[in-house]
């Protein structure tokens, strides 16, 4: 389900056909805060982060949760809740932001070949090649070895990701790396 009332309240979720009662509930006495009525919040910038966001509808229930939260120096701050349209107006605006994110996070990133921020991370498996070294030869390999081979492994990557743009790919194959190599040989 999708809409600006699709969204969480106090934890319950909302359908379309249910319109939200009251803004909040009260962390501690779990009575309801009306939409445009006065509550308190606690001056501690970590009681009111999004995921704790503690609300309190009297100064005793703010007081009640300061001996638990080990506050040194706090105090309530009177606020007025929103009116019922400019919340569900805030649960839309969430939602679509919420929703762009996701798409954003959907798109194609394109990978360029510029040096700047690229990792230079080890491309091989160590264990492997040092183990396939000694099957082979007997012989140990030193661990300078393995930056050289990456930086190698690296340079071959960068032609074959240009050989797949000459083709008009967005994907880099093995015959990419094979194109290389047979040019190499010539």
């Amino acid at each position: 389900m999708s809409g600006p009332l699709s969204g969480k309240l106090g934890g319950d979720v909302m359908d379309v056909s249910a319109q939200p009662q009251q803004y909040k509930l009260c962390s501690e006495c779990k009575r309801p805060i009306a939409f445009a009525a006065e509550y308190y919040r606690c001056s501690v910038s970590t009681c009111n982060r999004k995921r704790t966001g503690l609300f309190f509808c009297s100064v005793s229930c703010w007081d009640a949760h300061v001996p638990m939260m080990r506050h040194r120096d706090a105090w309530a701050e009177k606020t007025v809740a929103p009116t019922r349209q400019q919340f569900l107006a805030e649960l839309a605006e969430e939602e679509k932001a919420q929703q762009m994110a996701e798409q954003a996070d959907k798109g194609r990133r394109i990978v360029g070949l510029s040096d700047d921020g690229l990792p230079k991370d080890v491309l091989v498996v160590v264990s492997k090649l040092k183990a396939y070294v000694k099957a082979r030869s007997d012989m140990s390999t030193s661990d300078g070895a393995i930056d050289v081979l990456s930086a190698h492994l690296r340079k071959l990557c960068d032609r074959a990701i240009r050989h797949a743009g000459t083709a008009g790919r967005k994907t880099v194959m093995d015959r990419d790396f094979e194109a290389i190599l047979a040019s190499d040989d010539d």
